[in-house]
């Protein structure tokens, strides 16, 4: 999925939210369990209850591959079931020397490998360039490189400074040598408010994949105050105040309860801005 068709789906679905499907098999309902694939079930009914209301479905690989060979029969045939017109994210969060990070970038972009071909993956930047480089020598895929994250461990290394700049904004500025704003987007945090404002300085144009608002407790009108440009340039996603909404019978409803508050609150901001 280009940037433009990325903006599109934005303005037609009036919604720049991200559903994770960080889907844990001792959380979903009970009565899923007599399925062949619960996990897949599961994803399946959430899907169709509210792909009308995001434009991108964020798959953490972990919640699938700590379940071994079943796992990763659900993550396949869960990508196969996205929408065509949703953008796609593998959060796998991989980064490697170079010809691993090519076996990883077979993984989640080439179909004839693994029949998957995620629109994007989330990286981590720490082994440089020759690390990140496998996953944008593939044509039309995004590279999200992890910026600035909400955990509490981020304050370790993240918040470190040389020469007046924060080691996150470091990578953001060095990482822009390598690719531009139509195949780069950056992790931020939804939990850090104000940080948004320095990002936007140095990655104007880039595309911000947000995770935290829901359940991590990150203000969407705060994410939205500091973070929006003029081609929106946010992907905010939620998971478990979205999926988990409800543990019954009525939990694909219940999701979709919640999905619908966030995008009307998304399409009240995109209003403000005139977008």
């Amino acid at each position: 999925m280009t940037r433009q068709e990325i903006i599109h789906q934005i303005k037609k679905k009036k919604s720049f939210l991200s559903i994770g499907l960080d889907t844990d098999i001792n959380k979903i309902p009970k009565h899923l369990l007599k399925y062949k694939d619960p996990v897949l079930e599961f994803n399946k009914l959430i899907i169709d209850a509210t792909s009308d209301l995001c434009i991108s479905y964020k798959i953490n690989t972990a919640f699938y591959e700590s379940r071994g060979l079943k796992g990763w029969e659900s993550l396949v045939n869960t990508f196969n079931y996205l929408p065509k017109d949703t953008f796609s994210i593998a959060d796998a969060k991989r980064g490697d020397i170079g010809n691993t990070s090519a076996m990883y970038a077979e993984a989640f972009f080439n179909p004839k490998s693994s029949e998957m071909d995620f629109d994007s993956i989330t990286v981590a930047p720490y082994m440089g360039k020759d690390s990140v480089k496998p996953f944008l020598d593939f044509k039309d895929k995004w590279v999200i490189l992890l910026a600035l994250t909400s955990n509490e461990g981020a304050k370790d290394f993240q918040f470190m400074a040389n020469d007046d700049a924060y080691l996150f904004e470091m990578v953001i500025k060095k990482s822009q040598e390598w690719a531009n704003p139509n195949n780069l987007m950056y992790v931020v945090g939804a939990t850090r408010g104000e940080a948004f404002l320095d990002i936007r300085k140095i990655a104007p144009d880039h595309f911000l994949l947000v995770p935290g608002v829901g359940a991590q407790g990150g203000s969407l009108a705060d994410v939205c105050k500091y973070g929006l440009n003029k081609d929106c340039g946010l992907i905010v996603n939620s998971s478990r105040a979205i999926i988990y909404a409800s543990n019954g019978e009525d939990f694909a409803n219940a999701a979709r309860e919640e999905a619908k508050k966030v995008q009307i609150e998304m399409a009240n901001e995109l209003k403000a801005i005139h977008f």
